[in-house]
Parts: C-alpha cells; structure tokens; sequence
C-alpha cells in the first residue's frame, strides 16, 4: 500500500522562505517545487548540472536524519560543512512504516565515508564496521568496485536509500548490476530516491521519474527524458552526430 511507505512526499515551505533571491532558494528546482509524491519503490530525479537536484537530494537525506556528507544514520562528521539550509524548509510526509536501515550515498563524498570507516575500525571496540561493507578496505578498491561493494554488502531489505549520482564511478555494465540490485532490494521491501544523468539507471520499470522544466519538475516518461533521447540518437547515428559535434569546434 502506497500509505506503508516510508516517505511519500516532499513538500517545500514557501511561507517560511523571505526570498527567493539567495542561495539555495534562487535554484531554479527550489523556485518551482511545491510537492514531489514519490513512488513507493523508486523515484529519480533528473536534470542538468547545476539545476539544484543534488541540493535538493542532501535536504531530503539530512531531514531525514543522514548526515550531509553521507553513510548511515549513525554517521557523524564533517569534513567541510558545506550544506545548504534547505532542508530547514522541506516537509517530509512519511508512511505508516519506518525504514529498518538505510544510506545516503553522494557519489563525490563517499571518499570520505570510506575513510571515517578505516578510522572507526582502527579504535577500541565491537566487530570491525567493514565487515558490513564486504570485508575489504574501500580505499583498497577502485571507486567503482568500492560503491558496488557497497550496494551487495552493505545494502539490506526494509530501508530507506537516498543516492546522488551513484553511476559516476560506474561503467554502463556496473550501472547494469546497480538496476538489478536494486530490483532485488525493492523486492525485498526497500525504497530508492536517486539523482542521476545515467539513463540505464533511469531505465527501471515503473518508476517516477521528474524532471526540471521552466515551471519546475514536472513527472515524465523514461522515453520522454532528454538522457534517454539524447543517448539515443547517438547511438543510432553516432557518425553523423560526431561530425556534428567536431565541425561545431572548428
């Protein structure tokens, strides 16, 4: 039942903003949102650089309790505090279920992450946290294979997991193994909200999938989305398209 999900929809304050003038409610995604109801199992959200998704991704992870920079709930630092007070002015209108786990995964910073791992495990304590993550350095596996690792190992049933841009690091095969990871997770009762360029990630069934107009985000279809077309038509005429692109440079 969509009513047992975890969150349902995001609603921004606008009575609470004084202007819409400064960062980050000049962002043209923060103008135009009143409410994005999200899908019970996965909701991406698309748009160029610099429409303002990503910020709007970190004010849904931190008001739903995820530290800014990524992890679990239970992480807790700050290498640079570099967050916007947008999730100051967002409400979360959340499900009759609560999540049992989750992450928030923010492809730039996950660096991060993996080294506040290898400094909690080198202290006095329980069973390494690693163990949790595949049992293997994150900092002694690519970038790739560390964000995969962490999808297989650490990734469960019954959560909540927030990622921003997960396919940066991913070849298109491993963004492949991502959509079939995620399909075991949401059958195993979990619930994505994903930012993403990657129309492979984009290309999951049923999901929402919104994106950035002159109104603001706006739900449209896979096909519908600019990734999708434009990855299209390159492929389908990558010649034509390539002399396009090298005669522009000239």
């Amino acid at each position: 039942m969509v009513s047992e999900q975890f969150l349902r929809e995001i609603k921004l304050k606008h009575d609470k903003i004084d202007s819409h003038e400064k960062y980050p409610f000049n962002l043209k995604i923060v103008k135009g949102l009143k409410s994005l109801k999200l899908h019970p199992s996965v909701t991406f959200i698309a748009g160029e650089n610099g429409s303002g998704k990503s910020t709007l991704l970190e004010a849904i992870a931190i008001a739903s309790g995820y530290n800014p920079e990524g992890g679990t709930r239970n992480f807790n630092f700050a290498t640079r505090a570099s967050h916007s007070i947008l999730h100051e002015y967002i409400q979360l209108v959340r499900g009759t279920k609560k999540p049992r786990d989750g992450f928030f995964l923010r492809a730039e910073t996950f660096y991060n992450v993996a080294t506040v791992i290898e400094h909690l495990d080198a202290g006095p304590g329980g069973p390494p946290i690693i163990g949790s993550y595949g049992n293997k350095s994150l900092h002694e596996q690519s970038h790739g294979e560390s964000i995969i690792s962490l999808f297989m190992n650490r990734f469960g049933g019954n959560s909540l997991y927030i990622m921003d841009e997960p396919e940066t690091a991913l070849s298109p095969r491993r963004q492949m193994a991502l959509v079939a990871r995620m399909h075991q997770l949401v059958n195993m009762n979990s619930q994505f909200i994903i930012a993403t360029h990657s129309p492979i990630i984009m290309s999951y069934p049923n999901a929402h999938i919104y994106t950035l107009l002159n109104n603001g985000l706006k739900r449209i279809k896979y096909e519908e989305t600019e990734h999708y077309q434009d990855m299209k038509d390159f492929m389908n005429k990558y010649k034509e398209m390539l002399e396009i692109l090298m005669s522009e440079e000239e």
